[in-house]
């Protein structure tokens, strides 16, 4: 995943953590803020392991992200990984993470999607 898509600044991410809406699941959370420009962040806290393992989900993470940059509508996300994170295979990280964005209606085209079921 490309810099000019991460959230970088400790601003930022308390600005979602104050103000975003969050969706759970088992493996991760996910908060979302609205904002102008599309940034993604990772937070990774010391429960879920030592650095190899923290910087290993994080890398997990932004690649299963990565897929989701054109589809996702603009605005200021944050995913933390929970401490089963560290175990579950990366299919399930993809498709927690898929899961969780169709929740939070992130996504463009499920608009679209769900727009035409209900005709």
């Amino acid at each position: 995943m490309e810099r000019s898509y991460r959230l970088q600044k400790n601003r930022a991410f308390q600005y979602v953590y104050r103000k975003g809406h969050s969706a759970a699941c088992r493996n991760l959370v996910l908060l979302a803020a609205p904002g102008r420009e599309l940034k993604v962040g990772f937070s990774v806290s010391k429960k879920v392991g030592n650095a190899v393992t923290r910087n290993k989900v994080k890398r997990r993470l932004r690649e299963c992200f990565r897929p989701h940059l054109g589809d996702v509508k603009t605005g200021l996300y944050v995913v933390v990984a929970r401490p089963a994170a560290a175990e579950a295979a990366f299919q399930t990280l993809q498709k927690d993470l898929a899961y969780l964005l169709k929740k939070q209606g992130a996504l463009k085209h499920s608009e679209v999607q769900e727009g035409n079921r209900a005709r």
